[in-house]
């Protein structure tokens, strides 16, 4: 997140904006699905040209396998969030509905978890015996609690198909920029081989750099760590279809 100047930190911690803030519901982020599957998106296709010009192929199979591969790994990248996504909020639910089912049968068993729960932090007589009377008595309160403090559940959770289509959206948007250079006729395949690097070089360590605007990492360092991540993807995949044509004797001429 963007760091804020003294100024703005003190207006945002008065009281009455500390009130409203917390009085807004949580809201659930989206950018990890979105660096995710930008990151995946170039990674898939740009590998798929790699080996693709690495086995000799002409560039015309290098752009049907990037595109095929783009549209099916998109896709399956976002049902497998969806449902990732999904299970986390079922498990929650299922907690929830436990937590609700000890309170109502063993409450006092429920008050004394709530109470070695703040004990562990520190608070002790009056004082802790305030704070578990004030959470007990609010049952909405009582189970949040539970769910953070003793399973480390988040109260936001992503919504599934939100998170998917934005996975989707990401995936086909920054993964099909490696394949533009191939869509131009009467070029030479070498030609459009390194404008495809190139292009993937620059979605890579622009990534990078969203991520580190986003989350006040390093600029510069997220950057590179992303390009070489990138980059040693694609390289595998560059070796792996050279040694394969020449293991085999693949020869398109």
């Amino acid at each position: 997140m963007k760091k804020a100047s003294r100024e703005e930190l003190v207006r945002d911690h008065r009281p009455e904006a500390i009130r409203q803030r917390l009085k807004e519901p949580d809201k659930a982020q989206y950018i990890s699905d979105a660096v995710l599957g930008g990151i995946d998106g170039c990674v898939t296709t740009f590998a798929v040209v790699c080996g693709a010009v690495g086995a000799g192929f002409p560039s015309a199979v290098a752009l049907v396998l990037g595109l095929a591969n783009l549209v099916a790994d998109g896709f399956s990248m976002a049902i497998s969030n969806y449902e990732s996504i999904k299970a986390a909020r079922e498990f929650s639910d299922d907690v929830r509905r436990t937590e609700q089912h000890h309170i109502d049968t063993v409450p006092d068993g429920e008050r004394e978890e709530i109470r070695q729960i703040f004990e562990q932090k520190g608070f002790q007589g009056d004082v802790l015996e305030e704070i578990v009377q004030t959470i007990c008595q609010d049952t909405n309160l009582w189970i949040d609690t539970m769910l953070t403090e003793e399973y480390g559940l988040q109260k936001a959770c992503p919504q599934p198909w939100k998170s998917a289509f934005t996975t989707f959206a990401a995936f086909l948007l920054v993964g099909a920029m490696p394949l533009a250079p191939f869509l131009i006729p009467a070029q030479d395949m070498q030609w459009q081989f390194a404008l495809s690097a190139a292009i993937a070089a620059c979605m890579f360590f622009s990534i990078g750099m969203l991520k580190s605007l986003v989350f006040s990492l390093p600029v510069l360092a997220s950057g590179v760590r992303t390009l070489l991540t990138g980059g040693t993807a694609a390289s595998l995949a560059f070796i792996t279809g050279y040694l394969l044509r020449t293991l085999f004797g693949i020869s398109l001429s």
